[in-house]
């Protein structure tokens, strides 16, 4: 009994051997994924892993993803629309900045006017004193000129009456003073 059984384990052995392409069959089988009699079986395997992976996919990995765009999609609109509120209160700074600017540049103009306006009248004041002071010292001056023309005159009435009469008695003459102030007021006046 036990080589019956030794037998009939030797020949289910090499019915496996041959099935599985050992050296004892006569056919050699090939791959497994190509031999027909276990495309049923393949395909069922294939169709199971399908629906694991769209299962997998489906409920854990593309809500993940979906998740994940969707907070990009929400950063990028919430920081668009801060950039559109900083780019809208830039242009309000801008606008206020050039607004002070103009303030500034009419305030100094006016400064610079009210400026200008007490220099010259400052100016004015100093020419109009400048201008008496100028006015006195001159009328001071013309006196002065009249004066000294008179004295001069005068005195070249004086030298010319004392050279007439000095001439006159060096020439041997005598001086009749009447007659030599006559003839030098005559000269003197014209």
């Amino acid at each position: 009994m036990a080589t019956e059984e030794l037998d009939a384990a030797g020949s289910a052995h090499s019915a496996a051997d041959a099935a599985h392409g050992g050296s004892n069959g006569a056919e050699a089988v090939g791959m497994p994924q190509l031999h027909f009699d276990t495309f049923p079986n393949q395909i069922f395997w294939l169709l199971v892993s399908l629906v694991v992976i769209y299962w997998l996919l489906s409920r854990i990995a593309l809500p993940r993803i979906s998740a994940v765009l969707a907070d990009r999609q929400g950063t990028i609109s919430g920081d668009l629309s801060a950039a559109e509120d900083y780019k809208a209160k830039a242009k309000d700074a801008e606008a206020a900045y050039e607004k002070a600017l103009a303030d500034a540049r009419t305030k100094a103009q006016a400064i610079v006017a009210e400026a200008r306006a007490d220099i010259q009248k400052d100016v004015d004041a100093a020419i109009a004193k400048a201008d008496s002071e100028i006015a006195a010292k001159t009328a001071q001056s013309q006196s002065r000129i009249a004066e000294i023309q008179a004295g001069a005159i005068d005195a070249i009435e004086a030298v010319a009456k004392d050279t007439a009469q000095s001439v006159v008695v060096a020439l041997g003459g005598t001086a009749d003073e009447s007659a030599i102030n006559a003839a030098v007021d005559k000269r003197v006046k014209g």
